[in-house]
């Protein structure tokens, strides 16, 4: 089960890359991200800051996919700061001022810190 619950997660990390693209194509998204101070398409630093946690979602779904069994010879320690790093973006989605940015981003990253973390106890649990 803990395989999939790190698939889940992935899946999760993969749903926020593609909303992160659409940032940086132009997508006039930016209520829903970054605090909500621009309403429309986010400005040149916004997308720059969408396409620098594309590669941070993507090392915290390789991280759970390996701390949960999948041989990328990672030590276990990326799958603890996959978890960490959900963790910081569930409290910064619950104390944004964007109401809308709020409403559908705490949620899910609540969900996906509650994945991460399920993974790396079922992991330490195998450990001991």
């Amino acid at each position: 089960m803990t395989e999939q619950i790190a698939h889940l997660y992935a899946i999760g990390c993969l749903g926020i890359v593609f909303f992160e693209l659409a940032l940086i194509a132009g997508a006039p998204l930016g209520a829903w991200t970054q605090g909500g101070r621009h309403a429309g398409r986010l400005p040149l630093t916004g997308r720059a800051v969408a396409a620098v946690s594309i590669p941070i979602l993507i090392f915290q779904a390789l991280a759970i996919i390996n701390a949960a069994g999948f041989p990328l010879g990672w030590p276990l320690w990326t799958g603890w700061a996959a978890f960490g790093v959900s963790g910081v973006s569930c409290v910064l989605n619950a104390i944004t001022p964007s109401a809308a940015e709020r409403a559908l981003w705490f949620p899910v990253t609540l969900v996906m810190a509650g994945l991460a973390g399920y993974v790396m106890v079922m992991t330490r649990a195998a450990v001991m």
